[in-house]
């Protein structure tokens, strides 16, 4: 029997050393992997960096710290470690009784937390449904908050160079990667067939990988869920120059320095930015409450090298040029913040008076309903429909879906329909880690079809398969999408959200 099946701990080799994991009924799992070493100290706002080798075997067996970040109780999903600066770990599942060279798809997790919260470490990201469907699966941790993304004008000095700036968290998102393409055929898994799958932030960040020029041959298909689709998540802040609409990173950065009783702008005051702790750092930085943050958090930013403008990257070609499997649940995130119902409707222009009797057709919706109807359209639902249609265009597989199943325990809450985050344990096929006991034989059915449509698209770039409805891919002219009905019903059907998807794309194209 070969070294890596010896013993009663799955074992592996990989280039920084050995590591043995952990052995449960048919899944085995290697956990806290040190990806990179610790961005700390003087290597806080800088390029991840090798790991040293070691030696000895590493006992794989329990999750490294998640990101440092504020935590909220509200949490869908909470993590399971104490979090910390030193943070960059990953985690890999897969069959037992898996062997170096087996071949097997990989598929690679990016959470979500609008990046300055989550990990990889909660219950519902944890890959067992897919090491029992025949795949690799692969998890990991990014710096969030001010550690993953912040700029200053020393930073960028001191940078200039390499032109690494800013985007820490999506620095360290391209280290994983570049991780499992050294390391996961020791695994058994298939370095050239990569599905890299994200939610909200995480599928923000696919869409950045997508269209990366350092990610070229990291990801083989994407499934972006919740994860925008034109541009970043939270608009296109450039790292040095402000524009009319965002500042730029470094002025959020000198809004910090400033909020914490640091002045100047070099390398005095950059030393003192690396003094602080980490706890305020992560002060006050939390999904609930970010936008009262906005001022002083940057988040993702197009610097140019690691990070580009999406639309413009696919429009143009330049970028992966592969398989995408991309939606939305039905009560999607987003808020417009207009000051009034007249304001929000005189935003479309010539299509004002549609877009009232669009969104307003009796009168009765209340200035936040409107708000939140026509954010979530602009922020989630047109932009995943914009870029199912570009992939298509270009002749590439696209396949486009609406969540809106909702698990008979929480029908009573959402009844608005599926909110955000809420189809993760149905994609991973993690029911048990969210609703346990309560989950129904319609809710199990649901996480079972999902789950087979997302490991079928994995394998082969498709998510169909004999005995499933069928997924037809997506074009432009029907806008016919994959519904996961609330009523636990699935299959091809018109989108109910057309009409106000038509107006924001016209409105998008005006602007």
């Amino acid at each position: 029997m070969p070294p890596e099946h010896s013993g009663l701990a799955p074992s592996a080799t990989l280039d920084a050393g050995q590591v043995a994991g952990l052995s449960v009924g048919a899944v085995e799992s290697f956990r806290g992997i040190r990806y990179a070493s610790a961005p700390t100290n003087e290597w806080r706002w800088r390029a991840p960096q090798p790991v040293a080798p070691w030696t000895g075997v590493f006992k794989a067996v329990r999750f490294g710290a998640d990101a440092m970040q504020t935590l909220f109780e509200e949490d869908m999903a909470p993590l399971a470690t104490q979090p910390a600066e030193d943070c960059l770990f990953l985690n890999v599942w897969r069959p037992a009784g898996t062997f170096p060279g087996d071949g097997l798809p990989v598929v690679v997790w990016i959470h979500g937390g609008g990046f300055v919260n989550g990990g990889s470490s909660p219950a519902v990201y944890h890959g067992d449904a897919f090491a029992g469907s025949g795949i690799v699966f692969v998890s990991f941790n990014y710096r969030a908050g001010h550690f993953g993304f912040f700029a200053f004008p020393e930073l960028t000095r001191v940078d200039a160079d390499h032109g690494l700036l800013g985007n820490y968290g999506h620095m360290d998102q391209l280290a994983a990667l570049q991780w499992v393409q050294r390391n996961i055929a020791a695994l058994g898994g298939d370095p050239g067939n990569v599905t890299v799958i994200g939610e909200s932030a995480g599928g923000g960040s696919v869409v950045g990988l997508m269209t990366s020029p350092l990610a070229a041959g990291l990801l083989h298909r994407a499934i972006i869920m919740s994860g925008g689709g034109r541009g970043l998540l939270d608009g296109d802040r450039r790292v040095s120059e402000d524009t009319a609409r965002l500042p730029s990173g470094e002025t959020l950065g000198l809004r910090f320095a400033h909020r914490n009783g640091i002045d100047g702008d070099g390398p005095v005051a950059l030393a003192a930015l690396r003094a602080l702790p980490a706890e305020t750092l992560a002060k006050g930085l939390q999904l609930p409450t970010l936008n009262r943050s906005r001022d002083v958090f940057s988040g993702p930013m197009i610097d140019g090298r690691v990070l580009v403008d999406p639309a413009t990257a696919i429009l143009s070609g330049q970028w992966a040029r592969i398989p995408v499997l991309i939606g939305t649940t039905l009560n999607e995130v987003g808020n417009l913040e207009a000051a009034s119902k007249r304001e929000a409707f005189a935003d479309f222009g010539s299509d004002s008076s549609a877009a009232e009797a669009t969104y307003d057709p009796d009168g009765r919706a209340s200035l936040a309903e409107i708000n939140s109807l026509i954010g979530m359209d602009r922020k989630m639902h047109e932009p995943a429909r914009f870029l199912a249609g570009l992939v298509g265009s270009q002749g590439l597989p696209s396949y486009l879906y609406r969540f809106s199943h909702v698990a008979s325990s929480k029908r009573h809450q959402w009844q608005k329909g599926a909110p955000h985050a809420s189809e993760i344990p149905y994609f991973l096929n993690r029911l048990s880690a969210t609703y346990g006991a309560s989950a129904d034989a319609a809710d199990r059915e649901m996480a079972r079809v999902t789950h087979q449509y997302v490991v079928n698209f994995a394998k082969r770039g498709n998510p169909n398969d004999a005995g499933l409805p069928t997924w037809d891919a997506f074009e432009r002219d029907s806008g016919r999408l994959m519904d996961f009905a609330a009523d636990g019903g699935l299959g091809m059907g018109a989108d109910c959200l057309k009409a106000r998807l038509d107006l924001v794309t016209r409105r998008t194209g005006r602007s």
